[in-house]
């Protein structure tokens, strides 16, 4: 009876080895690239892992940029940089459908992925979708959408990912500037709030925080199996979905460059009527006054509260500070008495009368 069941064992064994083998073979794995779009949450593109079970019949792209409103307190905990996003499942028809109506383009790279390691990601991927793990603290820079992919896949990988070091590098700010080039009031918001630690040169892994060079180093990338052989990641790619060229709304009719030339130049035309009728325009102090110690109040309660990436280097604190909601009673009392004040002296602002207080 027990040799029979050896010789039944050993003649199912290569069957049994089809089975899973064709098991495996019915996973596809790619990555998915969508273009830039034109909302300002959509300027940098998006990431996710399409998923493409051919036994099962699904088709899923498991997207980490979903986020709900619903969520307690979300307004709040989106401008401490507090938000926490969540991987779900979603066909892929609904999924392109988003896309295709704001014209983006939809790339597709399969992955080079032995039918272990797919199945492998396939598993990983279900298991990060369980309600108790499907959530995770989104951080623009270090922990989005594609370093979420990245990281998944490396992690399935039956060896290391090495990636390409022949793609130019550049700081977080020339990358950002990049895709906010035809949004300039985007661009400046960036460089306002964002401080010097985006003004370093980045590391290819660290690049990969956008999408479209994502694209770029998977592309180029190996697979090192643990035998030492060498395969490409990256099997096939393919454009699924073809951008549609879309005319760019102006988000003002002034730029911010032509916006300060504006306000340059009132300022003058102010100070040269202080000078010709010798009076104070205390009413344009007191615009200019609110307005640097507003904007300073925003530095300083990103750097003390914030989790967002790189406000905590943002040395224009010195600059806009919130000092001047401070001074802004004082200064409007003196200039409207026609005097000067000690913040008048520090700043060189004219004054239009001898007396001065400290």
């Amino acid at each position: 009876m027990f040799l029979r069941r050896i010789l039944i064992f050993l003649f199912l064994l290569p069957l049994l080895s089809a089975v899973r083998a064709q098991r495996y073979d019915s996973i596809r794995a790619s990555l998915i690239t969508c273009s830039p779009g034109q909302e300002v949450y959509a300027l940098y593109g998006h990431t996710a892992l399409r998923l493409q079970n051919f036994t099962r019949g699904q088709d899923l792209v498991f997207n980490y940029g979903v986020f709900s409103f619903s969520q307690p307190h979300f307004v709040w905990r989106f401008v401490r940089g507090q938000c926490d996003y969540m991987v779900v499942p979603i066909p892929w028809k609904y999924f392109t459908r988003e896309y295709e109506e704001r014209g983006s383009s939809i790339t597709a790279q399969v992955l080079n992925l032995t039918p272990s390691e797919a199945a492998r990601l396939y598993a990983c991927m279900l298991e990060d979708c369980r309600p108790e793990n499907r959530q995770y603290r989104y951080n623009f820079l270090y922990n989005n959408c594609t370093t979420k992919v990245r990281d998944a896949i490396e992690r399935c990988v039956e060896g290391r990912v090495v990636y390409p070091d022949s793609i130019p590098l550049y700081t977080y700010r020339q990358m950002l500037r990049q895709y906010t080039a035809a949004h300039p009031w985007a661009q400046e918001g960036n460089d306002i709030l964002l401080g010097s630690a985006v003004d370093t040169a980045l590391s290819a892994r660290a690049a990969m925080f956008a999408p479209e060079y994502m694209l770029r180093y998977a592309a180029g990338a190996f697979i090192y199996a643990d035998n030492n052989d060498k395969r490409p990641l990256v099997m096939d790619t393919e454009i699924l979905l073809q951008k549609r060229p879309q005319a760019v709304a102006p988000e003002f009719p002034l730029s911010p460059v032509q916006a300060m030339l504006v306000l340059l130049s009132f300022s003058l035309l102010v100070l040269l009527l202080e000078r010709w009728l010798n009076r104070q325009f205390w009413l344009w102090d007191a615009v200019l006054l609110l307005g640097q110690g507003t904007a300073g109040l925003l530095l300083l309660f990103m750097l003390l509260f914030s989790e967002h990436p790189a406000v905590d280097s943002n040395w224009q604190i010195w600059v806009l500070n919130p000092i001047a909601l401070i001074a802004l009673p004082r200064v409007v009392k003196a200039a409207y008495k026609r005097q000067k004040t000690l913040w008048h002296a520090v700043f060189s602002v004219p004054g239009c009368h001898k007396n001065s207080e400290n």
